[in-house]
């Protein structure tokens, strides 16, 4: 019995060492026990979009229970190969905005069904690999001027707001003023606006999980109002078969396909940039130059995210901010990914949990995303009106013509011809012309 025991402690002494050898935790001056506790905070950081990325995608006719299947899946198999492959403590998942764009755009406006709206998340997740492979994805971040990038966080926070307000019931339609207040009293705007204030309090506190105690307490206070109903919290997980390999390639040669899977890509490229840039500024991960090690493997996990999320079921799969909460606790190394990683594959159970989570529910937590994004707007040269009149116009049409694709192209028109007639044609590169003229062709097409 003792020398079982003795073997067995030997054995797992043994996996420690090869752990630590394998992501350099020492070398990183970190822990396997800092680790493990900062892959649980970066889960509970960003445990909301399990929640919340069905619920968006539902309203594009996403069967809901199979898109949260989709979700935990695609982000527990992105966040590993980031872990194991490129080593970092960066978690990744279905994105906020683009999951938005999948649903009330290119599903809802542009009449696309879900099932050729994933062919486009595919096809820019494929485009995004290739370039990652290729050393073409570095010149194109840096030929993108900084304005340009803030404006289009910025305007996809300002998408969600307008979308979150909806759910909230805040917001609705008028034919006299195209939008009008909805009844302020009633119990899913006052729980959504408490909710709110709730996830801001608490991030601001840094309390870990912030955002899913948000959800959860106004999703409890509303059963006693009716504005939710309880439907248990445990049980097998769904059947992911309703949105696994379901794909229809039937419009991928129409030009409003074309630019709907370039936006897809383009808006992903941004996000992952800043993503994996700021999160290994934070950890202290950057070289003297500024750059970061394994960039390229970094890239190609990201890009192979979305290309998997398509396949299981859900919009484009992204690099997580949110990761900056584990870092924060100590995670250096892959490990807190791989631990992060194993905690989407346990949340499968939760099934029951995520579908009686109100829409107003939800929508606290996208207003607090969208606070989040449109803070890039204080880092804009407002003294320079080449650059910041197409952030204005990129800020402001994305939510108000309801597309994340229009704003972008109005904003790189506008930012080609404000230089040309000031003569500041010389700050204009190659790619920004080619994406100008880009978008100049199809987005009458849309």
């Amino acid at each position: 019995m003792a020398k079982a025991a003795a073997k067995a402690a030997s054995g797992s002494v043994a996996n420690a060492s090869a752990i630590e050898r394998y992501f350099d935790i020492a070398g990183a001056g970190s822990s396997v026990r800092t680790e493990v506790l900062a892959g649980l905070t970066t889960f509970l950081t960003m445990a909301y979009i399990i929640f919340v990325n069905p619920n968006i995608l539902a309203a594009a006719g996403m069967p809901k229970d199979a898109v949260f299947v989709a979700t935990c899946l695609a982000a527990a198999i992105a966040t590993l190969i980031m872990g194991l492959y490129a080593r970092y403590p960066i978690a990744l998942a279905p994105g906020m905005g683009l999951n938005a764009f999948f649903a009330f755009y290119v599903v809802g406006a542009l009449q696309f069904t879900w099932q050729q709206a994933l062919v486009a998340v595919l096809i820019s997740g494929v485009l995004a690999l290739i370039v990652s492979i290729l050393p073409i994805r570095a010149w194109l971040v840096n030929s993108i001027p900084q304005s340009l990038k803030l404006a289009t966080s910025a305007g996809i926070g300002f998408f969600l707001a307008i979308i979150a307000l909806q759910g909230a019931g805040l917001v609705v339609d008028s034919p006299a003023t195209l939008v009008t207040h909805g009844k302020l009293l009633a119990a899913a705007p006052l729980l959504a606006l408490l909710g709110f204030a709730i996830i801001a309090a608490l991030n601001q506190l840094r309390v870990p999980g912030a955002t899913i105690i948000g959800i959860l307490t106004v999703t409890v206070l509303g059963l006693p109002l009716g504005a939710a109903s309880f439907g248990g919290l445990f049980s097998l997980p769904p059947s992911l078969a309703p949105t696994l390999l379901q794909l229809d390639f039937s419009r991928v040669l129409e030009g409003s396909f074309l630019i709907v899977a370039l936006t897809m890509f383009f808006v992903d490229f941004f996000d992952t940039a800043g993503t994996l840039v700021g999160v290994a500024h934070r950890a202290g991960l950057l070289d003297k130059e500024g750059n970061l090690p394994r960039l390229r493997q970094a890239l190609i996990a990201d890009s192979s995210a979305t290309t998997i999320g398509a396949l299981l079921g859900t919009s484009n799969t992204t690099s997580y901010i949110e990761s900056a909460a584990g870092v924060a606790a100590g995670g250096r190394t892959g490990l807190a990914s791989v631990v992060t990683a194993i905690c989407f594959l346990l949340a499968l159970f939760l099934a029951p949990l995520a579908g009686w989570i109100p829409q107003y529910a939800t929508a606290a937590a996208l207003l607090f995303v969208a606070v989040v994004m449109s803070r890039a707007l204080a880092e804009v040269d407002w003294d320079d009106l080449t650059e910041a009149a197409p952030v204005a116009v990129t800020a402001v049409t994305m939510p108000l013509t309801y597309s994340i694709a229009v704003g972008l192209g109005l904003g790189f028109i506008t930012y080609v011809v404000v230089k040309v007639l000031t003569k500041r044609w010389e700050e204009i590169s190659p790619a920004v012309w080619l994406l100008a003229a880009v978008f100049a062709v199809m987005l009458p097409l849309l």
